[in-house]
């Protein structure tokens, strides 16, 4: 099922029970996407381009663009936002019983399997020319090619993997740590009345400085 998103820049894709790999059912679940060009009679030009950690489709647009390599006007780019970055289901706008710091564990499997979902059901696509992203859209590129193998002709993944390695998990713990440390974050209860403003900030500190050293 699509809704139209009003005067926002995106559409939405929503599925009314969308079961989640750890069996928990996200209802009424919001897939936020937006799409660059022009889909094809034979549906042969699609370029699916998933959102990184943090990141919404508006932060993919730095190569979408005439004579760039993801033109629009040779292609049909699908950027999904990840599930959890604020546009799609996230725990800032999921209704209880799974908001805020009750919104479920997602995985990488989860977000591909929706994305997938979009793909055929709203554009009724069977092949994909390619898949690409960065970071956190590097490693739903690979989880495309493992999980739908017959239709992604070709991926691009950078400056990800398909696997977490342990220094990155320890960067990542260290980030978390920043953040939650903040008396506001009150384990996932606050609101915008007082938000952890200071943790922000410590996380931003750590996640900036750790940034410089890994690139």
């Amino acid at each position: 099922m699509m809704a139209s998103s009003g005067t926002l820049d995106y559409e939405v894709f929503i599925v009314k029970e969308f079961r989640l790999q750890n069996s928990l059912t996200l209802r009424n679940c919001v897939l936020a996407y937006k799409t660059y060009g022009t889909l094809n009679s034979s549906k042969s030009n699609v370029i699916v381009y998933p959102t990184w950690y943090s990141g919404t489709h508006v932060h993919n647009e730095w190569l979408i663009g005439k004579g760039m390599a993801l033109d629009p006007e040779k292609y049909f780019i699908i950027v999904p936002n990840m599930l959890g970055n604020g546009l799609s289901s996230s725990p800032s706008n999921t209704p209880q019983p799974y908001d805020r710091a009750r919104f479920p564990n997602i995985t990488v499997y989860d977000n591909v399997r929706l994305q997938h979902m979009l793909v055929t059901e709203k554009f009724g696509i069977s092949k994909i020319k390619l898949v690409t992203g960065w970071s956190m859209g590097a490693g739903q590129t690979y989880q495309w090619a493992v999980s739908y193998p017959d239709m992604v002709e070709n991926i691009m993944p950078f400056c990800g993997s398909a696997k977490t390695s342990i220094h990155n998990i320890v960067f990542l713990e260290g980030v978390k740590a920043a953040l939650t440390g903040d008396s506001n974050f009150n384990n996932g209860w606050y609101d915008s009345s007082s938000p952890p403003t200071d943790g922000l900030r410590r996380m931003g500190r750590v996640y900036a400085g750790s940034y410089l050293l890994f690139t």
